[in-house]
């Protein structure tokens, strides 16, 4: 007769299947493209690469939601000390004020993402809307007086604040949503000289694809005879450059529209927030050859 203990059954987390479902789910897909095509006619100008966080280097949302969840939270402290509702009423019209530019953020980095990135962010943005909700009526009940139901909506709220913050945590991290998705290219790409081509196969200014150790390269060759090359694929969502558009010595990506500097592969317009890798070029008996750029050079 065995002795051995038991197997434990090992299944898929609950929480991650709902949140694999949510992925898949196409109900809501009509709304999410109405709602995306209005956010990118907003009229923003300039301003939309400000919002998109380019100046910063990375997406601007994650910071501005610190201050809302910083407030509420601390509120829910104050909360569970008797009599100070007065500052835990201050933190919450804090935390409501600085709802405007997290979720202007937000919206504006949402808009240009994936079908299936798209359907978790109109979740994380619902979750969060029906915090400010709960917190908007808190304050509302603190103000006449009715501490005991201000400080249960309180709570509600950070419950809400909470299950947006998850789904906020999986748009981020299971998929890659402000990821930096040509950040591998310098770690995979050996060092040297590496031949991609004949210079006669690289027509003037037409985008060509490349791969060096199975890393795609986009190489362009300038009307002044410059060859240039980048990385690829885009550092928003690793869209094709090699399938964009070239003008005025620059790439623009053909699935969200940023546009990067082929001398150096400066990010000269968002969505995107980094730069693309950008690689030295040489031609040696008429073939051409790259070399990944580094700081020195």
């Amino acid at each position: 007769m065995s002795t051995a203990p038991p197997r434990r059954r090992t299944g898929q987390n609950r929480v991650l299947w709902l949140l694999d479902r949510l992925e898949r789910e196409p109900r809501a897909d009509a709304v999410i493209d109405t709602l995306g095509s209005g956010v990118r006619s907003l009229p923003l100008g300039r301003g939309r690469d400000f919002l998109h966080g380019r100046w910063l280097g990375h997406p601007l949302h994650p910071l501005m939601v610190q201050v809302p969840i910083g407030a509420w939270f601390s509120a829910a402290l104050l909360d569970l000390r008797p009599g100070r509702s007065r500052e835990a009423g201050l933190l919450i019209g804090v935390g409501l004020a600085a709802t405007v530019p997290a979720a202007l953020t937000g919206a504006v980095d949402w808009a240009e993402l994936r079908p299936q990135q798209q359907r978790v962010g109109l979740a994380h943005a619902l979750a969060n809307t029906v915090a400010a909700g709960l917190y908007a009526t808190s304050l509302a009940c603190r103000v006449k007086g009715r501490g005991a139901p201000g400080r249960a909506l309180g709570f509600l709220g950070l419950t809400a604040v909470g299950i947006g913050g998850m789904l906020g945590g999986h748009l981020a991290y299971r998929q890659a949503s402000g990821a930096n998705h040509a950040e591998e290219v310098p770690h995979v790409v050996p060092e040297g000289w590496h031949r991609v081509g004949a210079l006669a196969e690289f027509p003037e200014g037409r985008p060509e694809r490349r791969s060096v150790d199975d890393v795609p390269v986009l190489v362009v060759r300038g009307s002044d005879g410059a060859v240039h090359a980048l990385a690829d694929r885009c550092s928003h969502l690793a869209g094709p450059l090699s399938e964009g558009t070239v003008a005025d010595g620059c790439v623009e990506c053909p699935w969200h529209g940023s546009v990067f500097r082929l001398s150096d592969g400066w990010n000269v317009r968002g969505p995107a927030t980094a730069p693309q890798p950008a690689f030295d070029t040489r031609v040696v008996d008429g073939q051409v050859e790259v070399r990944l750029r580094d700081g020195e050079h």
